[in-house]
């Protein structure tokens, strides 16, 4: 099976080619519409230079359980109806955390969609955060 893969590969190599260049843009396309992803360490400059919004977007439990410092829960599955919240922040830098990263980039869609320019995401969201031992909050 593998190599009938390779054979195909070697025999097809333009195909190929531009089936991979069309795979990577695709993904640097959907996460750039979905917000910059930034590291914790930039997120924490974020906040302290520009006074960026945190915007935690997992549920309520896993909110309670740890979360960054002055963020906002607002679970992923509430964003649209509780969007007219953020409104007074249109102006500021709005960061997106998430448990792994993965949910943050269809929320910052959202956001965008509803005006929101500078939308970003937290790169591998409440995970990284934790693994980079940086203080979380727990209520």
């Amino acid at each position: 099976m593998i190599d009938q893969l390779f054979e195909f590969a070697g025999n097809h190599l333009i195909l190929v080619s531009l089936f991979l260049v069309l795979l990577v843009a695709f993904f640097i396309n959907e996460g750039k519409q979905g917000g910059a992803a930034i590291s914790p360490t930039n997120l924490v400059t974020l906040v302290n230079r520009e006074g960026a919004v945190i915007v935690d977007i997992r549920d309520n439990k896993e909110f309670t359980n740890g979360h960054i410092a002055g963020a906002v829960n607002m679970p992923l599955s509430s964003i649209e109806s509780r969007m007219a919240e953020l409104d007074p922040f249109k102006e500021k830098p709005v960061v997106l955390v998430c448990k792994m990263g993965q949910h943050a980039g269809s929320a910052g869609r959202k956001l965008k969609a509803k005006g929101f320019e500078n939308v970003r995401r937290l790169s591998g969201g409440m995970a990284e955060w934790t693994g980079s031992s940086l203080p979380v909050v727990k209520k």
